[in-house]
């Protein structure tokens, strides 16, 4: 990196209270002298867990703040409410140049809705979108990890083909930067391959995407090619990307209930399950979500990273490193060099 970059950390936020995202800037600081954190929160609580912890004091700042959102708090009126809560204030913190990016493990709905009351969009930008990685079974070309990136999931819930375009575009940046994947492909969800499958608007994007440069579009997918890895960047609106990833995470939790069914019930399978241990093993550790860190929301000229509500410590970390990252590597101006001229 040219020059430190300085991450704000809501303390505050996720299941495991302020101890593991203490932990992971801490860890932060000692795995990288060009990142800087800020922590957002109680400074009792963060001192506490300080003591608790190695690290780099240099590197360290602390911010107080008393008040907080709770996940099952309306983010509307919570931030309302709670002008000082730690995910509001390191949004702040951020627009006034005192920290680069926002990494939060909170209320997602407070966390996005934060970024909208603080931060500007960029200019050909009209809605902002929440990516998320999803775990898949095939890695190509110069893709380097086993996840794709799909947005929306929920931030712009009635999407135009306009948004679809430029979710297109900020998905592709995004994961050239943080994937490290010179030529990711993208996608449109949709209910078939065809270019006239979908409502209107994702006929009319299909239509335009295939003309934009700068991004290998490949046409439409369906919601089993997701987990197969078939696009690097699945694009579609909101309300489909939230009910898809919700769909696709019951669908996993659905398949390890049953593999713990059928290892109490059946000594055979039991025997068969342990066979494959090492098969499973090697499959949890390449979808390890922790890996990855976060879900960023894209469109905005600052940048905020949702970490998952129980992130331990290592996601944090991570979710810091990918937030440097994606400063260090200019994200926002990758997005603006990549949108359609008017």
């Amino acid at each position: 990196m040219s020059r430190p970059v300085t991450i704000a950390f809501d303390v505050m936020g996720g299941d495991h209270g302020p101890a593991e995202v203490v932990r992971g800037a801490a860890r932060l600081t000692l795995e990288s002298e060009d990142i800087h954190a800020l922590l957002v929160g109680d400074r009792h609580a963060i001192d506490e867990a300080l003591a608790e912890v190695r690290h780099n004091a240099e590197h360290i700042a602390v911010h107080h703040t008393a008040e907080w959102i709770g996940m099952n708090e309306k983010p509307g009126p919570a931030l309302d409410e709670k002008p000082q809560a730690s995910v509001l204030l390191a949004a702040k913190l951020v627009r006034d140049g005192e920290a680069d990016a926002v990494v939060s493990a909170g209320n997602t709905g407070a966390g996005v809705l934060a970024c909208a009351r603080t931060f500007s969009l960029i200019p050909g930008v009209r809605r902002a979108a929440l990516a998320t990685v999803y775990p898949t079974a095939t890695q190509r070309g110069e893709k380097n990890d086993p996840f794709s990136l799909i947005l929306d999931v929920g931030a712009t819930v009635d999407a135009s083909a306009d948004d679809l375009v430029t979710f297109a575009v900020m998905g592709s940046a995004y994961a050239r930067i943080i994937s490290r994947n010179k030529d990711p492909s993208v996608a449109l969800l949709s209910n078939g391959t065809e270019a006239q499958k979908g409502p209107p608007r994702v006929v009319e994007a299909h239509q335009r995407l295939t003309r934009l440069g700068g991004i290998r579009f490949i046409g439409n997918i369906e919601g089993i090619d997701i987990p197969k890895g078939t696009a690097d960047v699945v694009v579609c609106d909101g309300f489909v990307g939230n009910v898809c990833i919700k769909m696709l995470e019951g669908v996993s939790e659905t398949v390890v209930e049953l593999a713990r069914y059928a290892y109490k019930q059946n000594l055979l399978w039991r025997a068969g399950l342990a066979m494959l241990n090492s098969g499973i093993e090697r499959i949890k550790e390449v979808t390890d979500w922790e890996q990855y860190g976060g879900a960023p929301v894209l469109g905005f000229d600052k940048l905020f990273i949702k970490a998952h509500g129980r992130s331990k410590a290592r996601a944090i970390t991570n979710a810091g490193k990918v937030a440097a990252k994606a400063v260090a590597n200019e994200l926002s101006k990758a997005i603006v060099d990549g949108l359609p001229k008017t």
